[in-house]
């Protein structure tokens, strides 16, 4: 079902200092960087083994991004797990009473599909199931 971590997302006020940062200390380049419109995100991804780390900027201040950072400030704000079929994935979840945010799956960063669970149903924690295109 889960196959591995395909990312940790961390909200940011500012990819242009995390970028800054990665290349001064580590010598790492985004291996991608885009615009999320539908997200209302820039995202800027760095390998890290055989996941990245992503860094969420928001790009409205009524982004998802935005609230978090607002009421939360900068730090981790999901985990995502790749997955095979994401559809039969949050169908199980569903049918286990676990609380979904997204039912259907969307188009998020690069192009992969993806959902967000409550984090009331997994022990706090956001998370984000993301399937390959």
């Amino acid at each position: 079902m889960l196959n591995k971590i395909d990312h940790v997302g961390v909200a940011v006020r500012s990819l242009d200092e995390v970028k800054s940062m990665y290349k001064t200390i580590f010598g790492l380049e985004p291996v991608f960087e885009e615009e999320v419109a539908e997200q209302k995100v820039r995202v800027a991804g760095f390998r890290v083994g055989e996941s990245n780390i992503e860094y969420l900027e928001p790009t409205s201040p009524d982004s998802p991004i935005a609230k978090y950072l607002d009421k939360r400030g900068e730090g981790m704000h999901h985990i995502a797990y790749g997955v095979d079929d994401i559809k039969s994935v949050l169908e199980a979840m569903k049918a286990n009473g676990l609380r979904l945010i997204d039912e259907e799956p969307k188009v998020g960063a690069e192009g992969k599909l993806i959902a967000f669970v409550h984090p009331k149903s997994l022990n706090g924690m956001l998370v984000e199931l993301s399937q390959e295109k």
